[in-house]
Formats: structure tokens, sequence, C-alpha cells
């Protein structure tokens, strides 16, 4: 991941310093520095986040030049079998963008459901591995 957050770092100082210059040159056009502002967020978030992976798990196998393939083999992560989470999801966007035309009432019944299947498919492993040995 070190390589990851060197590459969106710079990245994100690109964006920071086209902000700048952008804004000063532009007459305060806010639309395109307000773009460039969120861009260099966008990049800055990324790159802090693989930092502090690289830091927490330190260097992956990718990150070594003296690596083999074989010292990235082994499983891999969890990966749920079945969640009824994401049709949950997609029917409350479904209602949600449908109310947006036909009625706040039915925005806000489909940001309901919209709320309840994200809330699901975020806790909906909560608890995988307490008092099963993982």
């Amino acid at each position: 991941m070190k390589v990851e957050a060197l590459l969106f770092g710079g990245v994100a100082v690109f964006f920071g310093a086209a902000a700048t210059l952008y804004g000063v040159w532009s007459d305060a056009d806010p639309a395109g520095t307000a773009a460039l502002i969120v861009a260099f967020g966008m990049a800055a978030m990324v790159s802090f986040f693989c930092a502090t992976q690289y830091v927490r798990h330190g260097p992956r196998p990718q990150d070594r030049t003296d690596a083999e393939v074989a010292d990235s083999a082994g499983p891999l992560e969890f990966f749920p079998p079945h969640s009824p989470w994401p049709i949950v999801t997609a029917f409350g966007f479904a209602v949600a963008a449908v109310g947006v035309v036909f009625g706040l009432w039915l925005f806000l019944i489909g940001f309901g459901v919209l709320a309840r299947g994200v809330a699901g498919l975020v806790f909906q492993y909560l608890n995988r591995g307490v008092g099963q040995g993982d």
C-alpha cells in the first residue's frame, strides 16, 4: 500500500496546486475551484487510507522486490455467501428515485427503505467470528 499511498498523494498535491492556481487565475470561478478542491480531498483521503493500512499491516508481498508469487498465497478475505440486503437497498433506491418525480412522501419512504438496506449491508456481519474461533 506504500506505492498506492505515494501515487494518490502525488495526485492530491497536483489537484491542490491546480485548485490554488485556478482559484487565483479564474477570477474566483466557484464551480471549477470547488470541483478541484473536491478532487484534492478525494485523492488525499485515498492516500491517507492507503498509508494507514501500510502502517497498520506492514508491507505486502507486492511491495517487496524479493517476493515470490507463493508469498501472497492463502486465504484472501471473508466473502459472504448470500445476503438479502442488496435487494432491499436497490428497492429503496428505486422508490426514492421515483419519489423525486411523484412527491416527497414517496421519496421519504424510499429513503427509509434505502437507509435500512445500507445499515443491513454494513452491520450484517458485525458479530462474525465472535465465539466461532475466527
